[in-house]
């Protein structure tokens, strides 16, 4: 395949690549990125599902999974992806080709400098108890949805959406009033659902992501009410009660921490 085919197909730089591309990086074919954001502004983009072993495989995701897989599990999900070609060997032993909607998946988690974490308690059977959302330039979003098997649903939506899709997802409830003195640990111990959001900005280093500053919000479902929790300013290491405002409190809230 050549650089100006645009069928997903990525490759990991390799000495030969164009200076500027460090070990690791996406070789992105040509127009990929323009026609797959033309694409999934006329509707969302979904890339299929993976275990943690064929994105580790890949390594798509790898630094904001939950462990490792084993040698034994990455050597079978290799085998996975190859037999559905969606692996390749490359020219030389030092490069891979990842294919099709796969490849798209990891080439747009490349471009992310930002990924929206967010896990809930309290979920319901066959939901996804975390979903990752990694913005891109264009107003668009990467996102992954994990459920209890460890199956990773991606794919790429508007921002909006996005957001949308989340908030709804998230614990829902009229807003609690703001109490200063709330006990937090009993809030949380008694909510019928409840979620951690965090918010990392972070930088890359060939496929390496390097973490910088995070913001965190905690939302609680408790007697009906929805409780907002953030990061006391002058204690970090304690949550106070947060307001929210507007008609979509939540989602203006997310969006607020994409900014």
């Amino acid at each position: 395949m050549s650089d100006e085919q645009s069928d997903g197909e990525y490759r990991p730089a390799t000495p030969e690549q164009p200076p500027g591309q460090g070990p690791g990086e996406a070789a992105v074919p040509s127009g990929l990125v323009t026609a797959v954001v033309n694409l999934v502004h006329t509707g969302p983009v979904m890339l299929g599902a993976y275990t943690i072993a064929e994105l580790t495989a890949v390594d798509a995701i790898v630094d904001f999974l939950e462990a490792r897989p084993s040698e034994d599990e990455l050597t079978e999900a290799v085998r996975s992806l190859a037999a559905r070609e969606l692996l390749l060997a490359g020219e030389s032993g030092e490069q891979v080709q990842v294919r099709g909607d796969l490849g798209i998946a990891v080439a747009f988690q490349q471009r992310a400098r930002m990924v929206l974490d967010a896990r809930i308690t309290g979920s319901e059977p066959g939901e996804p108890w975390r979903i990752l959302l990694m913005p891109q330039p264009e107003r668009i979003c990467l996102m992954v949805r994990i459920d209890a098997l460890g199956v990773h649903q991606i794919g790429l939506y508007v921002l909006d959406e996005a957001l949308r899709m989340l908030a709804e997802w998230l614990p829902r409830g009229a807003a609690a009033e703001h109490d200063r003195a709330l006990d937090v640990d009993a809030l949380l111990a008694g909510a019928s659902r409840s979620a951690l959001v965090t918010v990392t900005h972070y930088t890359a280093e060939g496929s390496a992501e390097i973490a910088g500053v995070s913001t965190d919000l905690v939302l609680a479902r408790h007697d009906g009410r929805l409780h907002a929790l953030a990061r006391d300013p002058d204690r970090h290491d304690q949550l106070g009660p947060t307001p929210l405002e507007g008609k979509e409190g939540v989602r203006d809230r997310l969006a607020d921490l994409l900014a």
